[in-house]
């Protein structure tokens, strides 16, 4: 029978065979907070609860974290408004309408925000952070909604024009109260209710981009 670790053993050693979440989670918080180029091994070993040394047990580089932050942290959130929006029934205003405050709760309260700051304002000397939040968030969010319009407009229920575009044109104003929180809220400036400005973006630009409302 393999020895069962003790109270008092490392985390780290509670996960053979896995990436421990503890690491990825304290990853999460702390590039949330410093930044990719001021985050410290040392301070998320210290959060995580295990030793610098266990780190590079499951990752190589700073980077690698990063990618473990996006595929275990992030990226399962897009594979739950995936399998929403695969799966909902109904045409694609309302679908629109019960997706929008799904996202813009989870932009509101978790750290997602302070990620994409740090991705957009490290990009230039850290590339290979953007991509990986290009490939595994942006692009499949993005890659979500641009699906779900090009099957409207299959159905006839939108506009014609490209779905990429319009994607865009709906999902813009989320990503610029989100940035406009993490840069100018501190500051002094007055947040926007992200949800609220979602609802009313919606009622403006879906009539103009549905072709019919539902009886």
């Amino acid at each position: 029978m393999a020895e069962e670790s003790s109270p008092s053993s490392p985390k780290w050693r509670r996960r053979a065979d896995a990436r421990p979440s503890e690491i990825v989670q304290a990853a999460y918080e702390v590039f949330s907070e410093k930044g990719f180029a001021a985050a410290r091994l040392d301070e998320i070993a210290k959060r995580a609860g295990v030793s610098k040394g266990a780190l590079y047990l499951y990752f190589e580089t700073k980077q690698d974290i990063f990618e473990a932050v996006v595929k275990d942290a992030i990226a399962p959130n897009i594979g739950a408004i995936e399998t929403f929006v695969l799966a909902f029934p109904g045409p694609f205003d309302q679908l629109i309408r019960m997706l929008a405050p799904r996202v813009a709760e989870i932009a509101s309260q978790s750290g997602m925000g302070k990620v994409i700051k740090m991705v957009i304002g490290e990009s230039g000397n850290f590339p290979e952070i953007a991509r990986v939040w290009h490939d595994d968030v942006i692009a499949k969010g993005l890659g979500i909604l641009t699906g779900a319009i090009t099957r409207a407009q299959e159905r006839g229920e939108v506009r014609l024009g490209d779905p990429r575009q319009h994607a865009l044109s709906i999902a813009g104003p989320l990503l610029a109260a989100v940035i406009f929180r993490e840069t100018f809220v501190p500051v002094g400036a007055k947040p926007f209710d992200i949800p609220s400005l979602m609802q009313q973006h919606l009622d403006n630009v879906l009539p103009g981009l549905v072709t019919s409302q539902p009886t």
